[in-house]
C-alpha cells in the first residue's frame, strides 16, 4: 500500500522567505512504503523535514501527484533554484487558496468557521491532499 505525504522544513521555509518565494513551502510526494524513511533523508540539503500528514493512496505515481497539485499551486522549479538540488515536488502554497478551500468545505458541511481562524500546516496539508485525491 502506498502513501501520499506532505512534509515541510522550517529551514527551507526560512530560505524560501529570504529569496522572496513564501515561507509556506511544502514537499508533496508518493511513497510505496511508509514515507518516514524518505522524509528522514531530507531534500534540498535540509535534514529538518517533518511529516505534516500522510494518507493511504494506491494507484498513484510521484509524477501524477506533482501534476495534480501543479494545476493549483506553484511548483518550485529546481533548475531555477540550485538550493533545491534537483528535488521535485516542492510547492509554494498560496494561503488564500488553502483558506478558501477550508471555508467552502466547512460552509458546505453547515459548520461555521471562526472569524479568528488561523491556517496551520495541517490545514495546508489537508488542502494539498484533497487537490490530489479529490
Amino acid at each position: 500500500m502506498g502513501f501520499l505525504y506532505v512534509a515541510r522544513s522550517a529551514r527551507l521555509g526560512k530560505w524560501a522567505w529570504e529569496v522572496g518565494l513564501s515561507k509556506n513551502v511544502f514537499k508533496v510526494g508518493y511513497a510505496e512504503d511508509k514515507p518516514e524513511a524518505a522524509i528522514a533523508a531530507g531534500w534540498a540539503g535540509e535534514t529538518d523535514w517533518k511529516l505534516v500528514k500522510k494518507q493511504p493512496a494506491d494507484g498513484l505515481t510521484e509524477d501524477q501527484v506533482i501534476a495534480r497539485i501543479a494545476a493549483k499551486e506553484r511548483l518550485i522549479d529546481p533548475k531555477l533554484y540550485p538550493k533545491l538540488k534537483g528535488a521535485m515536488g516542492i510547492f509554494k502554497v498560496s494561503t488564500t487558496n488553502a483558506e478558501n478551500h477550508i471555508l467552502i468545505r466547512e460552509s458546505l458541511a453547515n459548520r461555521l468557521v471562526p472569524s479568528d481562524f488561523k491556517l496551520t500546516p495541517t490545514d495546508i496539508a489537508d488542502y494539498l491532499i484533497h487537490a490530489v485525491i479529490g
